[in-house]
């Protein structure tokens, strides 16, 4: 569900707005119902944009969807990417006036964050206008670099970026990676870290009766396109599946104790706090 939250703008994306006229153009034409794919089209802040998709990331995209590229190298494509954010106009309260008279309503702008199935927030971006327009043709698309698209999802509190949703092929970007595209730094799937595997495997010092630990990546990475065509990467998680095998003769409350102890560790695990961002536990029994 789309919602346009009037809270102050980031700095950037009000600068972007500011540069560009606000919510109408130089010549007082409103942004609803605009032509943003014609070659007139103004992109804001970046000269001779014709508001198509970043080729890098629309190539990383494409190998992640032909099954010759990963996760990682979408979002390494998007550090240098520019992408379009959507700003629409929210109706301020009334306020009271001079005199006790009302005062009247005024438009400001507002970004557009979505909640996510799991309750989280997300913030849209687009890899091109056109795509943004067919989302929402009423919202002011502001172009902007990918990182500083991140950084906007922090200040609103999203944990999410979802690249084009609604297009043929939507992008999720997991807590842990906007936050290295926030902080212009490389990012490693939670599920290829060594770094996160020592830390799982670290729960055996709390817990003798569990024999092994292993991490894999889960399945909530993989996404469906438009046409029902499985991609392996780019859904909202969970991205990191741990099985623990443990000593057999442990009834239920047994393990449920051990399955508690383990998810505690973890959450006190500063690497797991910032680099996983939902994982999928399995308890298997020792054999033999």
């Amino acid at each position: 569900m789309a919602d346009a939250q009037r809270r102050e703008l980031p700095g950037h994306i009000a600068a972007a707005l500011a540069g560009a006229g606000g919510p109408a153009d130089s010549a007082g034409q409103p942004w609803a119902g605009r032509d943003l794919t014609s070659a007139a089209a103004p992109t804001h802040q970046f000269d001779d944009d014709d508001g198509s998709a970043d080729p890098g990331y629309a190539a990383a995209v494409a190998a992640l969807r032909s099954g010759s590229g990963t996760e990682a190298g979408v979002v390494a494509a998007l550090a240098t990417a520019r992408v379009f954010v959507p700003v629409v106009a929210a109706l301020a309260e009334e306020s009271e006036g001079a005199g006790g008279l009302q005062a009247d309503k005024q438009a400001d702008m507002a970004l557009v964050t979505l909640k996510a199935p799991d309750g989280r927030r997300a913030l849209p971006a687009f890899s091109s206008a056109a795509a943004l327009e067919a989302w929402h043709p009423q919202a002011r698309p502001v172009a902007v670099f990918a990182p500083r698209a991140a950084l906007s999802a922090v200040a609103e509190d999203a944990q999410l970026m979802v690249l084009d949703p609604g297009a043929d092929f939507t992008f999720v970007v997991r807590r842990p990676a906007l936050w290295a595209l926030a902080r212009q730094q490389p990012w490693v799937p939670s599920y290829e870290d060594p770094a996160v595997a020592e830390a799982a495997a670290g729960v055996r010092l709390d817990a003798s009766e569990i024999e092994s630990v292993t991490v894999h990546r889960a399945t909530g990475t993989g996404s469906v396109d438009a046409c029902g065509r499985r991609v392996d990467g780019g859904g909202p998680g969970p991205e990191l599946r741990i099985v623990l095998q443990v000593r057999d003769g442990l009834d239920a409350a047994a393990l449920q104790r051990l399955v508690d102890r383990a998810q505690q560790h973890w959450a006190r695990n500063e690497v797991f706090a910032e680099r996983v961002d939902s994982l999928d536990l399995s308890v298997q029994r020792a054999q033999g």
